[in-house]
This record gives C-alpha cells, sequence and structure tokens, in this order.
C-alpha cells in the first residue's frame, strides 16, 4: 500500500473529521458511549478548532494513492526542556495494519527538532493504541481516574524518549 505524509490543509479538515469519527467508533466501542464520543468529536473537530491545530501544532497527514485521507497525527509544539505531546494519532480503520501509524509518529518526530520525550495520554481499555504505543516503545509513567464528557475513564500517561 502507497501513502504519502505531508502537512495538512484546511482543504483536509472534511476528511480528517471523518477519520478521527471512524477511528473513534472502531477503537471506544464498549469503552465510551458512542454520544459521547459524537460529543467529544464535534467539540475538538470543528474548523476553527482545526485551523487553530494547523498553525499552532504539527500536523500531518497520510494520504492514500488514490487521495483519500488514511490518518493523521498530531503533535505539540516542542518545549524548551524537549518535552512535546502526541496530541492524537489517527488512522481510518480501513488502513490499520498498514505501517500508516508508524510512518506517520516517525515523520512527526523528526519534524519536532530538539525532541527528547514525547508524551501520549491513553485510555487504559483501548487496546489498539496501547500496543501500539508500547511497540514503539512507550513506557508507562501514571494512571489516573477522569471524567470525560460525563463518563470515567482510565487514563494511562505515557513517555518515549527519544
Amino acid at each position: 500500500m502507497e501513502w504519502l505524509i505531508r502537512a495538512m490543509e484546511s482543504s483536509d479538515i472534511k476528511q480528517v473529521r471523518q477519520v478521527a469519527k471512524q477511528s473513534w467508533h472502531h477503537t471506544y466501542e464498549g469503552i465510551i458511549p458512542e454520544h459521547i464520543q459524537d460529543q467529544f468529536l464535534q467539540s475538538v473537530y470543528h474548523d476553527k478548532m482545526m485551523e487553530r491545530r494547523i498553525e499552532q501544532s504539527l500536523l500531518l497527514a497520510a494520504e492514500a494513492a488514490d487521495g483519500t485521507m488514511a490518518g493523521f497525527v498530531n503533535l505539540s509544539p516542542v518545549q524548551e526542556d524537549g518535552k512535546a505531546e502526541l496530541t492524537s494519532i489517527y488512522i481510518d480503520p480501513a488502513y490499520q495494519k498498514n505501517g500508516i501509524g508508524t510512518a506517520l509518529l516517525k515523520e512527526g518526530m523528526k519534524q519536532s527538532g530538539g525532541l527528547k520525550e514525547l508524551y501520549v495520554h491513553a485510555e487504559k481499555e483501548n487496546q489498539i493504541g496501547m500496543s501500539f504505543y508500547k511497540a514503539k516503545g512507550f513506557e508507562w509513567v501514571s494512571e489516573c481516574e477522569e471524567e470525560f464528557e460525563g463518563h470515567l475513564l482510565q487514563t494511562v500517561k505515557m513517555v518515549l524518549r527519544i
């Protein structure tokens, strides 16, 4: 399978929103009620928020050979101490297990100059995400219970030391 990793553009927002929705529904089925997923997705993937993310963080898209959005990654800017956060990495379920997530993560880290530690927060029951992060070398830092749109989650904080 061939794909192109490139900077996300405003014209990609609609497709990114669709990838996020499909990925969330696939990943969090039975973990987070679908109506709560949809509320969250509407709040963080609306046009203004996405424009702000394009301007203020690193957002890369993986585009399949036919022009379809296969996935995306979003990293916060690297702080002076070399720390950054992997705020999202989502792959359309139809494209998962093809190396796209790995390629997006590697390119995101490559483009984040001065990166020493990359943090991620993940729901403990998110087996897809937890398996991916562990396979990439992320290590457990802490765990806490947090309220998410009225639903309790077990959030795990992990770090990848570069």
